[in-house]
């Protein structure tokens, strides 16, 4: 798997299911830029709380929310956009 390059990138979550262990999993797709149509997965931390989404009993709340993932370091981040 390549690693994109440190930025952000504009983004819709267009899976998500909880983990065994309990965590959130997404999975977001880029929607505009260079990298359109790259599919990132992301799970638990690094999905960041917007009225508790993450937190929700159904994660497909998540689907269809657009949102900003952060890339730092190679390590991204998913930050929904505010309603």
């Amino acid at each position: 798997m390549s690693v994109l390059p440190d930025g952000a990138y504009d983004v819709i979550v267009i899976d998500a299911d909880t983990t065994d262990d309990g965590d959130v999993r997404i999975e977001v797709t880029i929607t505009i830029g260079l990298f359109v149509g790259h599919v990132v997965a992301l799970r638990g931390r690094h999905v960041a709380d917007r009225d508790n989404l993450n937190n929700a009993n159904d994660p497909f709340t998540l689907l269809g929310v657009p949102g900003t993932m952060r890339v730092r370091d190679g390590a991204p981040t998913f930050v929904p956009d505010p309603t």
